[in-house]
Parts: C-alpha cells; sequence; structure tokens
C-alpha cells in the first residue's frame, strides 16, 4: 500500500496544527481501543485472527515513547502561549517607548524567536520522522523516537527559560509604557471635553454681543488636531498623541478662559477709556499752571535753579494731544472690538500721561524744595550730617578702626557736603546746586550702609 505524501506546513501551521491534530487522533484511537479489542478477541480465541500482537519491551519502548511526546507536546505549547503573550508586550512597549532600550529590546525578541523557530522545527521533524501508531513498531524505532523526543523537549524548555528570563528584564520598560497607555484615553477625552467647553463659552460671548472673532480664529485651528486624536494612536503613535492632547487641552483652556473673561475685559476697557479721557483733561488744566511757577523760579532764583524746566509746558501740551489721539484710536478699536488693539493703545496714552504728570509736578515741587532751603538750609545740611554720622557709628561697631573701603567714601561724603555747603555763601547762591549736593550725599552714604550690613550678615 503506496504511503500518502505529507503536504509541507510552514512552521507557524505546524505549531498551530500538529499537537491539536495528534491530541484528536490519540484520543479517537484511545475511545475506540475498547470496541476494536471487544472485536478482536473472539478471534482470537477462535484461531482465525490474523493481527500480530507485540509485548515485553517494544510496548514498553512504544509507552515511553508516546510520553516523550507528549511532554514535548506540552513543551511546543508552554513557549508558544509565552511567546504569544510576550510578543504583545514587546508590541506594546513599541507602540509607545522609541527609546535605544526599547528598540534593543525588539531586537532582542527577534533574536529570540529566531531560536524558537529553530527548536519548533527540531521538534515537528522529530513529531513528522516517527509514527508511534504503527502496528509493526520496533523497540529500537521507539526508542529512537523517545530519544530525539527527548530532545526536542529540552531544547525546547531552554528556550522558553531565556525567553521567560528576557520577559522578567522588560519589566520597567513595560511598565512605563502600560503608564502612558493608561494616561492615553483620560488625555484625549480631557481635550475633547477642553474643546467642548471653548465652544459653548464663544457661543455664550457672541450671544451676548461681542464677536470674538480672533478666539473663534484660534478655535477652529484646532479642528484638524481634533480630526488627529479621532484617528487614534495607532495611526500617530502613543506618545504624539498624549503631547497632541495635552496642548489641545491648554489651548482649548486658554480660549475659553479668555472667552469667559471678554465681557469683563470690555467693561474694563470702557472704564478705561473714561478715567484716562478724564485724567487727560485735567493735566491740560495743571499744566496752564506750570508758566506762573516758572516766572516765580525765574524772579528769584538763578537760572541753574530752573533752566532744565524751562520746556515743560510745551512738552505737556504735545503730550496731551498725542494722548488725546492715542485715546480716539483706542475708542476705534474698542468699537470694533478689537481688544488686543485697544489695550496696547491705552497702555500708550497711560504712558504719556504718567510721564506729563511728572513734569508738571516737577515743577511745582522744585518751587517748593527751593523755598524751603532759602528760607532754612541749616534743616538740609543737619538731615544729610545725621545721615553720616549714622553709618560712621555703623561703620566702627565692634572694631577701633574704621575698614578703609567704608571709611574713604564716608569721608569723601563730609568733604562733599563742606563743599556744598560752602555754595550757598555769596549773593546769588545755587541752591538747586546745594540741594542736588545733598542728595547724592546721602544716596553715597546709604550705599555704604548697605555695604556693611550685607558684609557682616554674610560673616554670621
Amino acid at each position: 500500500m503506496t504511503a500518502t505524501p505529507r503536504q509541507p506546513y510552514s512552521p507557524s501551521t505546524r505549531r498551530a496544527r500538529r499537537p491539536v491534530r495528534h491530541a484528536l487522533r490519540d484520543a479517537l484511537t484511545l475511545a475506540a481501543l475498547p470496541l476494536v479489542i471487544g472485536l478482536a478477541l473472539p478471534a482470537a480465541f477462535a484461531g482465525g485472527g490474523t493481527r500480530r500482537w507485540f509485548g515485553g519491551r517494544a510496548d514498553s519502548q512504544r509507552a515511553e515513547a508516546q510520553a516523550a511526546k507528549d511532554d514535548a507536546a506540552a513543551a511546543f505549547y508552554e513557549l508558544d502561549t509565552a511567546q504569544r503573550d510576550l510578543r504583545i508586550s514587546i508590541e506594546t512597549i513599541a507602540a509607545v517607548d522609541d527609546s535605544p532600550a526599547a528598540r534593543r529590546a525588539a531586537a532582542d525578541f527577534a533574536d529570540l524567536g529566531r531560536r524558537i523557530d529553530e527548536a519548533s522545527q527540531r521538534y515537528i521533524h522529530a513529531v513528522d520522522a516517527h509514527d508511534l501508531d504503527r502496528d509493526d513498531l520496533e523497540a529500537s524505532a521507539a526508542a529512537r523516537a523517545r530519544t530525539e523526543l527527548t530532545a526536542a523537549k529540552d531544547e525546547l524548555g531552554r528556550v522558553k527559560a531565556d525567553l521567560d528570563r528576557f520577559a522578567q528584564s522588560l519589566g520597567p520598560l513595560l511598565g512605563k509604557a502600560e503608564t502612558q497607555l493608561a494616561r492615553l484615553a483620560p488625555a484625549v477625552e480631557r481635550a475633547r471635553q477642553a474643546l467642548l467647553a471653548a465652544s459653548d463659552a464663544l457661543d455664550a460671548v457672541r450671544a451676548s454681543g461681542l464677536r470674538a472673532d480672533d478666539l473663534a480664529a484660534r478655535l477652529a485651528a484646532l479642528a484638524p488636531e481634533l480630526t488627529r486624536l479621532n484617528q487614534g494612536a495607532g495611526q500617530h503613535g502613543v506618545p504624539g498623541t498624549l503631547e497632541r492632547a495635552e496642548r489641545v487641552s491648554r489651548e482649548a483652556e486658554a480660549i475659553r478662559a479668555e472667552a469667559e473673561r471678554l465681557p469683563e475685559r470690555a467693561a474694563e476697557i470702557d472704564h478705561r477709556l473714561v478715567s484716562l479721557r478724564t485724567r487727560a483733561q485735567a493735566l491740560t488744566t495743571r499744566a496752564e499752571q506750570v508758566e506762573p511757577v516758572l516766572s516765580e523760579l525765574r524772579r528769584r532764583f538763578t537760572v541753574a535753579c530752573w533752566q532744565d524746566l524751562q520746556h515743560v509746558p510745551e512738552q505737556a501740551e504735545e503730550h496731551v494731544r498725542q494722548a488725546e489721539a492715542k485715546l480716539a484710536e483706542a475708542r476705534t478699536a474698542r468699537d470694533e472690538q478689537r481688544w488686543a488693539d485697544a489695550t496696547a493703545l491705552l497702555s500708550t496714552v497711560r504712558a504719556l500721561l504718567n510721564s506729563t504728570d511728572e513734569a508738571v509736578s516737577a515743577a511745582g515741587d522744585r518751587l517748593r524744595r527751593l523755598n524751603a532751603v532759602q528760607k532754612d538750609p541749616q534743616q538740609e545740611i543737619e538731615r544729610t550730617r545725621f545721615a553720616i554720622r549714622d553709618a560712621q557709628r555703623l561703620a566702627m561697631a565692634g572694631r577701633s578702626t574704621p575698614d578703609p573701603r567704608h571709611a574713604r567714601p564716608l569721608d569723601d561724603s563730609v568733604a562733599r557736603l563742606e563743599r556744598a555747603i560752602g555754595t550757598l555763601e555769596g549773593r546769588h547762591p545755587d541752591y538747586w546746586h546745594f540741594l542736588t549736593e545733598t542728595e547724592g550725599v546721602r544716596q553715597a552714604v546709604a550705599r555704604v550702609v548697605t555695604q556693611i550690613r550685607e558684609e557682616r550678615g554674610a560673616g554670621h
């Protein structure tokens, strides 16, 4: 009888079909065995049986070979299952992590896969080479089958042990990957909810009569990002999807916050428009009072006391004019709901009015200080001398002689004060020079005091 040639198996087909095929065949054989024995025994006893029966050593070798085959099949199944489970872990890591360690793990798994293929081929070859169900199986053939199947099982076990050790080494990488995967769905959902909240806030603002065109444009620019989020990590990768979800959440939250604050911002701009216009009008009135102050300064004091102030009226008038022009532009920007432009223009107006206020105030302050020092210069002198003496006491605290780095500037300050006092002599004293000199002396002394305290603080 000619044997039917075996169909060639691919490694994957043999892994999947060989254990199942043999297990099914063995089960059917065992199930039919009582019936076969029942039919054969009467014929044998009747003397008409034609089947040859083997016993003793051949049956023992067959049983041992069958046991080796079962053990090898179990080892093959365990290795195949472990490989499948580990492949899922490697794919999880690869989807999340592109680090050198992750790439190295994938390469190591591929190397193990080749070893698994080789061990599986050895097992399949051993199974295909020996038909343990043959009636005329000899003891020597059964022994060879047992030896080859045992060797195949041992090799499968060694590869399985290496695979288990490799799986244990993946713990940190797999833990990191699973953590990122656990973050993925919540992050994407937060991004979607943030976009929805921003859209709702924008609708509410528009319903109140504010256009918010810039916010609407920013929200529309996020639409492609939402499309990519919906496409999922399978297309864009887990790290990229996580980063995109977090960025969309931040930008959408910023849009929502700005939309909710927009009515308040509009009201604030309206208030600043009114307040700055009122201030500009008040400065116009105050600037008109600078000329009489300058006239008195010119009449009573030397040129050095007022020459830096003589252009204040013209500068104040020009600054107020510029401020009013910027206010008109800010009003137009407000009406057109160009909030950023309106805010910038109002900041310019405020800076112009601040500088004007300082210049107008300087004229009156100059006259007040000059009047005070003309009436009693001794008060300014004593104030400055007190600052010098206080610094000298601090410099000598805990010392028999002062540090030259402290003593020298203090001595210079004493001499500078005496020179300033000398300028008061004569028919037309320069009181403004005297005031600026005493102020300069006090500033120099204050620097020495700060230096002493810092050095002693560091020493402690």
